[in-house]
């Protein structure tokens, strides 16, 4: 399937392609900052098969074999704390079928990505904790922070405790070891997402970005009401299902807090932009899907093994380590409606105490009969899950319409808005019989830019607008034609004089009289 995902369409792929037409990956105009404000960790990686072959043939490739290492690296951890071949099997299985695993394992997002290189970082510094780190492991944890921090921020949130374990362990063995090793990592992570962030810097101010962009999604209350709101929106929407009474008892309850601790459930200071709390997430798409059987075994099962008496030492300590890491996220991020795939680091990272808990239970069948009956019950109910979210999740279903088996590449690159395929394709045959070389671009924040990417083969294609300071746009006069996807009245504002814009649907273009 081509890659049909909205954010891809948007800002993960068209900034791939401003970097091969550059032939770097420096800045650029654009009117989409997030092509250049979103760490571009796993953008590096698809350009690479980008260059490759010379197109998306494999862009897939990426996702799918992080969500296999998720699944490896997290029955790894289960077995470091204690785990035998059940508990190992039962972590991939937990992992594997999620849902939004299944579902993403496909797609050009970047949420699998960030998840395995926080599970590298989790098995690496569990390795530790028996033994004197050597710089090697330093220069491995250090690359596996990098990364993720080049990846997606939020990984932090899931590393830092860790981190602190790892450091509580080596402190009193080697002080002087454990600070050079400290320093280590911390020189390897500056190293890898160092030159991103310091253009962020020189560009907008701040290595974190623009205000705009810090302001949509880091929380901007953090009392312990607004904290614990965040992480119950989070928790529901991560956990919902398709039963309609307890789907509004939930949400109904959710509500029911954040009005009694005086917080909005809506509010701006913890909500993305826009968006009202609660929505729908248990449908199979992959910006939304939900994994209530999965989540629900991995809270379960590191509740019981950090309050169980015996529990061993170690998996106690990973298991509060895990929730810190809950913790950090919700009072971090804000909740939003596709706040699930943002979550899957503390999936992979909670699988393990799933798959702990879960073995038992069913090694030991007959003494604990209602236990092993739940627990089948609930891994076939999430084997279930995970395999309708293969067959009929959405954007890339096997069944049913838009199956990837029946329609053209086209109709699936469109299948999150079939009705603009056309206005698209019209445009760009326009464009095309005109001879243009090079290509103006409008558009608005949120659109589709990488189609006229595939649509224009071998034509320049160059910003008319820009959001980013320091990197100019062209100017009108500078292109041969102009493509836009914005209201009419912008579209003309960017017209040169004697040119005619013609207009379907979304789309208008232009091209030199």
């Amino acid at each position: 399937s081509p890659p049909n995902n909205w954010d891809s369409q948007t800002y993960h792929l068209p900034k791939i392609e401003h970097w091969v037409a550059q032939h770097d990956v420096a800045f650029f105009a654009t009117r989409i900052h997030r092509q250049v404000t979103l760490a571009p960790g796993a953008e590096y990686l698809l350009v690479h098969l980008r260059l490759l072959t010379g197109g998306e043939a494999l862009y897939n490739l990426l996702q799918w074999s992080a969500g296999l290492g998720c699944a490896l690296v997290a029955s790894r951890i289960a077995g470091q704390l204690g785990g035998g071949r059940v508990a190992q099997l039962l972590t991939g299985f937990v992992v594997g079928t999620a849902p939004m695993v299944a579902l993403e394992s496909t797609s050009t997002q970047t949420d699998l990505v960030v998840a395995a290189w926080v599970a590298c970082v989790a098995t690496l510094v569990l390795d530790e904790l028996r033994t004197r780190t050597n710089l090697w492991s330093c220069f491995l944890i250090g690359a596996g922070t990098g990364l993720t921090a080049l990846t997606k921020a939020t990984g932090l949130l899931g590393i830092a405790p860790l981190l602190l374990i790892w450091a509580a362990r080596q402190l009193p063995r080697a002080p002087l070891r454990t600070l050079a090793g400290g320093a280590l990592i911390a020189v390897l992570t500056a190293a890898i997402a160092g030159p991103y962030l310091y253009r962020l810097d020189r560009t907008f101010g701040s290595p974190l970005g623009p205000g705009y962009l810090r302001d949509s999604v880091s929380m901007q209350r953090h009392d312990p009401a607004s904290v614990l709101v965040n992480g119950l929106r989070i928790g529901y929407s991560a956990l919902e299902t398709p039963l309609t009474p307890l789907d509004h008892a939930a949400s109904g309850a959710v509500v029911s807090v954040a009005h009694a601790v005086g917080v909005d459930p809506s509010g701006r200071e913890i909500t993305f932009f826009d968006a009202t709390f609660p929505t729908v997430t248990w449908m199979p798409d992959e910006d939304r899907a939900s994994f209530p059987v999965q989540g629900t075994l991995v809270l379960v099962g590191a509740l019981l093994l950090l309050v169980r008496r015996r529990t061993a030492r170690g998996t106690r300590v990973y298991a509060g380590a895990f929730w810190l890491a809950v913790l950090l996220y919700a009072g971090t991020v804000k909740w939003q409606p596709w706040g699930n795939r943002l979550i899957l680091f503390l999936l992979v990272l909670g699988a393990p105490l799933a798959g702990l808990w879960l073995a038992p239970a069913l090694e030991q069948a007959r003494k604990r009969r209602v236990a092993a009956w739940a627990a089948a019950v609930a891994l076939v109910v999430g084997g279930c899950a995970g395999w309708l979210a293969v067959g009929y999740g959405w954007p890339r279903r096997l069944v049913g319409t838009g199956s990837v088996l029946t329609e053209s590449r086209t109709a699936q690159r469109f299948n999150r808005r079939p009705q603009w395929a056309g206005d698209y394709v019209w445009a760009a045959d326009a464009v095309r019989a005109s001879g243009a070389h090079r290509v103006g671009l409008v558009q608005g924040e949120d659109t589709w830019e990488y189609p006229w990417w595939v649509l224009l083969p071998g034509t320049r294609i160059d910003a008319l607008q820009t959001l980013v300071p320091g990197y100019p746009p062209v100017t009108p006069e500078q292109v041969d034609a102009i493509v836009c996807v914005a209201p009419v009245p912008t579209c003309q504002h960017y017209l040169p004089t004697g040119w005619t814009l013609r207009t379907q649907g979304i789309v208008s273009y232009a091209v030199r009289p």
